[in-house]
Formats: structure tokens, sequence, C-alpha cells
């Protein structure tokens, strides 16, 4: 028995819906096709279904609407105009109308005559079903044909996409009219579900569902369900190449009921069908969490890649800004010529304005081969560093910067003292982007990506990659700031130039009067702290090697040689050393600082003056020609003080600070020399006729045996001592600073402090003999162990019988010392 596809209403029902459906949209009724009865339109979302007579069929209409276009109905556009009523505004001759009534007329063949009960549009699917009336002696397949034959002879292009063509077929199911959010998709859902309560579906197989679902499109994949799954009712998903297809055979297969002969069972199958999302969002965040060890890498590699492409063209502008000096107010033109003019008219000042305020002249005039020297090497084109050294206080940074750099036009300091000072390498990732401008730096992005990557790692075993160490960021650091110096070294590159035709590298190897100069202060400040070191020599060795800028180092450390060589191992640096100035050069700058040479006034001023520097020679002898001690004495000088108090004042500071870092310090930690070898060299010192010791004889000592080099190397270091050469070598040894040898003399002039001390020193090497002896015992006690008295041995036991007399004679020697200084305190006031 044939089973009717449709349901059955009657026709008055069917009109009465149909006319409050139309009234819904704001269509009345539509002028009749061919003389027919008058059409209908309706969106049939009521009761969900198309009602429909014994005479009447259903066919879909597909691909005349844009599809996906539920978002707009459900949005601010679904309480006006109806969709259609817009969209049958747009009517081009060329191309299909956009009014469905125009397209079913196109659609349908003129030859069959068929009266247009109905047209339900369905926006979301771009479709619309039409429903119609047979004529006596015809069936839906011969209408069906016909259509298809019709629209192959007469394509129809949608005005929406011109290369494609609408399609229709006849409607088998009983289409499901609704307005849910479901977007159509090129995968459909097919469920199959029984024909009443006490009867059973039957699970078709891939052949049966591709003979009914193939004349809709082409099918890729047709996917039954899995036979252990207890998901009910069973189902099949067919993805078909293009989603137009999967709603064509959505809509006229929905609702279709398949017979026992096509192996629906014995009361039939039915087919209930839904669009199936090809991607689930559930199923890609279980993807995610299900797969971290390539989540997690890729995510951090992604959020590199995007920082790089966004942030590092802002921090290239920002450290070329940095290197031109356009947002540093000091070297700004407008604010230059503001503040000379207001020096000119004396505006804020009413004394006489100074144009060397520190009295600087006569130290530059005794250093001007050294600055002119500078000048000539940056304008050469030589790969290799240049190198100023010299003790703290020598006036490395301004000879450079105040006068061999005064008319270079860019340039950039670089201070390692602030960078390896910084605690944690969040701050030192941000002093050292502070310092050339490399800005937005996010340094606290830095804390944040270590969690993350502590908790990766508790998670997939690995490091995840967001967290960077210093090395890396510093290296992002250094190759930004060499890419801006790079373009500011060309940025005055013109076509009218007669050498424009050289590439870049041959330009700036050409020009090296065009590249900045980068100046790296304190150089080897921590010589522990490699990391910051090895990547500040590594990015001067490639500015250098490239052409792209100079490099001046500058150092107090006599071992630069050693971590530049690794950068630049076959060059030869050049290298100023600034010393101390000589004692005229001295003298002229404390006069010039106190603006005494060439001061007018009366005879009773010139005589205070002469009054008040008396003494100024042996005092300036007494400092030497350390500038900022000599400056400090000239501070004093003017606060009102004598040249005498002045020195003693410095003497007195400087004797406090070696007694609190090289004496008492060694209490609260463990450095490379002890209290006793600091004494030693400087009551040795103190005690020297010219203020030098042999490097050597030092070493020589009994304090300086075990780690002697090492100890001296730490030494000069803090600058208690600095170490003279000759020929490269080692040769002498010298306070630190000129001063340092009268706060030398200053420290062993107090009895008490020396006695203490030198008992120390005394209770030191008695211990190192007793260290020796012990041990030459226990070689005799081996020795004596033997069961037959090896003559061989006999001059082996006479050096150990004479190390063990003399080291105890060296012993009886330091008790004897030791006695007299401790009667000496005890009997002292």
């Amino acid at each position: 028995m044939r089973q009717a596809p449709f349901t059955r209403v009657p026709l008055a029902a069917c009109s009465l819906r149909s006319h409050i459906n139309a009234n819904a949209f704001g269509r009345g009724w539509r002028p009749p096709l061919g003389g027919h009865s008058t059409i209908r339109y309706t969106s049939s979302i009521q009761s969900g279904h198309i009602s429909l007579a014994d005479n009447q069929g259903i066919i879909y209409v597909n691909n005349i609407f844009p599809h996906r276009l539920q978002w707009l109905l459900r949005g601010p556009l679904s309480h006006v105009q109806p969709l259609e009523g817009i969209l049958r505004k747009i009517d081009k001759p060329g191309v299909a109308a956009s009014d469905p009534l125009r397209i079913v007329q196109r659609a349908l063949p003129k030859d069959l005559d068929l009266e247009i009960k109905e047209v339900v549009t369905r926006y979301k699917e771009g479709g619309a079903f039409l429903k119609y009336a047979r004529k006596p002696g015809m069936d839906d397949k011969s209408i069906q044909h016909a259509v298809k034959e019709h629209l192959q002879k007469n394509p129809i292009n949608p005005w929406f996409n011109p290369f494609q063509v609408v399609d229709a077929d006849l409607v088998r199911g009983i289409p499901w009219i609704e307005d849910l959010y479901r977007i159509p998709s090129q995968t459909i859902k097919v469920e199959f579900l029984s024909t009443s309560p006490d009867s059973s579906a039957a699970e078709l197989t891939q052949e049966a569902l591709y003979s009914l679902f193939r004349p809709y499109g082409k099918l890729l994949d047709i996917q039954p369900q899995p036979s252990d799954s207890k998901v009910e009712p069973r189902y099949a998903t067919l993805r078909f190449e293009r989603p137009r297809y999967s709603v064509m055979a959505r809509n006229c297969m929905h609702g279709f009921i398949v017979s026992e002969e096509a192996g629906g069972g014995k009361s039939g199958t039915r087919f209930k069908i839904n669009y199936e999302r090809k991607i689930k969002l559930s199923m890609i965040k279980d993807w995610i969490l299900n797969h971290p060890r390539i989540v997690i890498p890729a995510l951090a590699a992604l959020i590199a890649t995007i920082t790089v492409i966004i942030f590092d063209p802002i921090r290239t502008f920002f450290i070329e800004l940095k290197i031109k000096s356009t947002l540093q107010h000091e070297e700004n033109p407008i604010l230059q010529w503001v503040r000379a003019q207001v020096s000119k008219t004396n505006m804020f000042s009413f004394g006489k304005s100074k144009s060397d305020p520190r009295g600087l002249a006569a130290i530059w005039e005794d250093r001007q081969k050294d600055i002119s020297q500078l000048q000539a090497w940056l304008t050469e084109t030589a790969e290799t560093f240049i190198v100023i050294h010299g003790p703290r206080g020598s006036g490395k940074r301004e000879l450079v910067l105040e006068q061999a750099l005064k008319e270079h036009k860019y340039k950039v300091v670089v201070d390692c003292k602030q960078i390896q000072d910084a605690r944690g390498d969040t701050a030192k990732i941000s002093r050292a982007a502070a310092q050339v401008g490399y800005r937005p730096i996010f340094s606290w992005m830095n804390s944040l990506s270590s969690l993350i990557d502590l908790a990766a790692q508790g998670m997939i075993g690995t490091k995840a990659g967001f967290s960077e160490t210093l090395d890396a960021q510093l290296s992002k650091i250094w190759q930004n700031t060499a890419v801006a110096m790079r373009r500011v070294a060309l940025e005055g590159r013109r076509k009218e130039d007669k050498d424009f035709n050289m590439s870049e590298d041959e330009y700036l190897e050409a020009h090296p009067e065009k590249r900045p100069v980068v100046v790296i202060d304190n150089f080897v400040y921590d010589a522990e702290d490699s990391v910051v070191l090895d990547k500040m020599t590594q990015w001067a060795a490639g500015l250098t090697s490239a052409n792209i800028a100079h490099v001046v180092f500058l150092t107090t450390d006599s071992s630069f040689a050693k971590p530049l060589s690794k950068a630049l191992p076959n060059q030869v640096f050049r290298t100023i050393g600034l010393g101390d100035c000589s004692l005229d050069v001295g003298r002229r700058f404390v006069l010039s600082h106190l603006d005494a040479v060439g001061g007018e006034g009366d005879k009773e001023q010139d005589a205070r003056r002469k009054e008040t520097l008396h003494g100024l020679d042996s005092c300036i002898k007494v400092l030497g020609g350390r500038v900022t001690d000599l400056e400090f004495m000239a501070h004093r000088i003017e606060a009102g003080e004598t040249p005498e108090a002045a020195v003693n004042r410095i003497i007195e500071q400087s004797s406090s600070e070696i007694l609190k870092i090289f004496i008492l310090g060694t209490d609260s930690m463990t450095p490379q020399w002890t209290r006793e070898q600091a004494w030693h060299l400087i009551k040795s010192l103190a005690s020297s006729k010219d203020g030098t010791l042999l490097y050597n004889k030092v070493l020589l000592s009994d304090l300086f045996k075990d780690n002697g080099e090492a100890t001296l190397h730490a030494l000069e270091q803090l600058e208690l001592i600095s170490v003279g050469t000759d020929m490269g070598f080692p040769r002498y040894i010298k306070p630190g600073k000129p001063v340092y040898r009268a706060a030398f003399q200053r420290l062993v002039a107090n009895k008490t402090l020396q006695g203490r001390l030198d008992m120390l020193i005394l209770a030191q090497l008695m211990s190192n003999e007793n260290s020796s002896i012990s041990k030459y015992e226990q070689e005799l006690q081996v020795l004596g162990s033997l069961p037959k008295y090896p003559w061989e041995l006999t001059s082996r036991i006479e050096w150990l019988l004479r190390k063990v007399h003399g080291s105890q004679a060296k012993i009886r020697k330091y008790e004897s010392e030791s006695a007299a200084l401790s009667k000496i305190l005890q009997n002292e006031n």
C-alpha cells in the first residue's frame, strides 16, 4: 500500500492560513500567472509545514538568495519591512530577478501550464518552496523532468553570483519550515526514525543512502554511525561537495519514508535531516586541551611573531629618535638657542657667566693630543675597537663625550654599570632598553611568562617558550639598535651624490664620518656577569665589522683585552691610556676652578687670596693629579676652608673607606683577599720611599704564595692598588689613587690599629708554617714506616728535616714579634 508523503488538510483551512501569513509578510494577493488562480506568499512558520491537497506538489527552487541571512533576520531588521520586499527592488535585466515570483516564472516551462498556489521563501537557505496544482493526466515525475530539462536549456544566473545557476527539484518528503538559528553547511545528519510507535526503524546502508542523495549533488563522504555507539536514534552523516547541494537534499528529502523494497524495513523508515556543523567549538576546545604539547608552543610562536611584526618597527623608530637626540632636551637645538640667549643677556644671573663651570679647560689643554687622536680615528675605516682606559676620576667620559664627540651628530651611550647593578633579569632588561630608547618594553610580561612556562613544564614536561632568557632579550634590544643605527647612517644619502650607485655596505665603508658612535662606559665593571659582557662585546663586534658604527669602550680594568679579543680575535685595538695629570696642570685646574687666575680686585683681596691659597702646591702634591680629588678640594676651598683642611678632609675620608672596605669589611663576606694581605700592602706602600713596590717581590712574600696574582687583580679592581706595566708585563705596584699613599701613612700611624693587624699577620704566618710542618711530618712518617731504609731517600729525608727546621725557626721568630706587639698593646693607655 502506497503511503502519501504529505499531510492533507482542507483547502479552506489552507487558504485561510496562507492569507494570514501573506499579510504577516506585508504582501497581499499576487497577480495571476498566465490566467491561473491567485498565488499567495507565506512563510509557514506558524505550522512548520506546507499543507497539500491530493492534486498538489512542491518543487524547491535553490540558489536564488545569498546563504546565511538568518543573522540579518534576527538582528535590528527583524521588525521592519520583510527582506523579500527589499530584495524585490533589485532587478537587473542581465541576471535573475530578486523577486521569487519572477524567478518561479522563469524556472517553470510555460508548456506545463501549472497552477502555482503558494511560494514559501527560505532566505537563510537561499531558496523557495513552490506549491503547484497538477492538471489531470500529469504526475510529479514528469513535472520534475520537465523543470530540470528547462533549466538546463535556459540557465538562470543568480544576481549575487553570476557564475552559479539556479536549480530546482521535486520535494519527495515533508519539508520542515522553521526559523531556528541553524546555518546551512555542506554536511547533513540523516536520522532514521520509525513511522509508528510500535515499529522500529532500519539503518540504511551507504549504498542505499548514496542512491537516494546522489541526485542532489556530488557527495564527498558518507559516515555511518559507529557500531559501538549507544546514541539513539541511529544516524548517518553525509558530506556534499558544496553547501547548496546539502540544502537541496535536506529540503527535498526531510520527512521522506523509505519503503521496505528500498531497505527501510517492514514499516518503512522516515528521514529526519539537520545540518551538521563542520567543526564544533567543543571539538576545537577538546582538541586544544588534549594536545597541549602542540598548542602551547604554537601559541608562543604566534605571540612572538605578532610581537615582532607589530612592535619591532615602533621600537626601531624610538631608537632612531634616541640616536638623533630629538627628544633629549639637553641637545634640542631650540632649547640650546634659548639657553644661549639667556646666557648672553644675563637674564637670570647677575654674576659673570662661566663658559667652563668645572674649570676643566686646563685638563683638556693638557690632553689635546689624545682628543685629536680620538677624533682622527673616528674618521678612519679601520674595523676595530677604540678603548679609553684609566682609573676612576681621570675624566674618560668627559674627554670622549664633551670634547672628542662634541660636534658629532649621532651617538649612543650605554653604561654597563647601570645594567649589571640591576637586580634580576627583568630590571636588567628594562635598564638596557632605556639606555638605547627601546620601547615599548613589557618587562612585567617576562615574569608572567616565566610562570606560564613553569605551569607548562609541569603539564607537558618541557618549557613552552613563552618566557625568554636574558640572553635572548638583550639580543633583541641590541639587534633593533643596530637596525636603527644603520638607518641613521644611511639617512643622509641622496640620489644626486656621486657615489649613489654604491651598495649600502660600500657606502658605509667609504663614509666612516656618517656612522654613529657607540660609547660603552664602565666596561668590565663586573667580569662575573658573563651574559651582559658577552652580549655587549658580540654586539659591538657586529657593529664594527659591518661598518654600522664606531665603538668606544671606557674602562678602568687593565684586563679589558681578554673579553674584547673573544669578539675580534684577529684585530689590534686602538687604545688611549689616561693617567693622573701633572702637578702643573693640576694647579692650573684648581686655580681656574676658583677663578683665581686673572681675577680683578683690590690689593687687599689679592692678599687674602694668596693667604688662602698658601701651601696649595704641597696640597696638590699630596692629592696628585686625580681630577675628582682636585675638584673636591676646590669646592672645599670655595666653601671657606684652607687647602690644608680640604686635603686633610679628603685623606680622612679615604682612610675611612679603606678601613671599612678592605680591613673591617672582610668579616661579613668572603672576598678574594684577606685583611692580612690588604694590610701588608698598605703598610709596605706607606713605608716605601717612592710609594711603589716591585710586583714580583710582593708575590714572593709568604702571604701571597697561594693566590697572589688573583688577589692583586681583585684589589686592583677595587682601586686599593694599581699595577704598572713595562712592555705589557706587570712591573710595579702603587696606590690606587695618589691620595691613598697619604691615607695609608695615616692608617699606619695609628699604633693600635697597626699592632692588632700586625699580630693577625703573624698569626696567619704561623698558621701557614704549622700547616707546612704537618705536611712534612706526614711524609717523614710514611718514609719511616718502610721495612728497610733505602739509601736513595737520604737526600729527601734531609730536605724534609731542613724544611721542618726552617719553618720552626720562623715560628719562633713570629712568636717573639707577636709577644712584643702584645706587650705594647697591653701597656697602651
